[in-house]
């Protein structure tokens, strides 16, 4: 993002393909999370080890932290994911089928 100089110019300035190709493909080439990798995320917020997280605080994580989403995106993403005492189990299979990323990458 250096291209585009101090943020106070970026708002007048624009990225032509040719230097937007180089950048894509840098990102495409990063490692993609695996499975293992999102239930170590998941497990940073396990408070009492026992393969649970508070639905509650990770619908707080994914509105801040990461790729912030959105609140009908967060309740689309935890429709039916939470038990009775709002708990979500992650240990043993991945609750969600697309888990987006809980951090933020410096890759540029």
């Amino acid at each position: 993002l250096m291209i585009f100089g101090q943020p106070k110019d970026m708002a007048n300035k624009r990225l032509n393909f040719d230097a937007f190709l180089p950048m894509l493909k840098e990102v495409d080439a990063l490692q993609k999370g695996t499975y293992d990798d999102y239930v170590e995320g998941l497990r940073v917020f396990d408070k009492e080890g026992n393969g649970t997280v508070m639905g509650a605080e990770l619908r707080i994580v994914l509105s801040t932290l990461g790729e912030k989403m959105s609140e009908p995106e967060i309740d689309a993403l935890m429709t039916g994911q939470e038990d009775e005492n709002g708990s979500v189990h992650y240990e043993g299979k991945l609750p969600f089928p697309s888990m987006p990323s809980l951090f933020v990458f410096d890759f540029l």
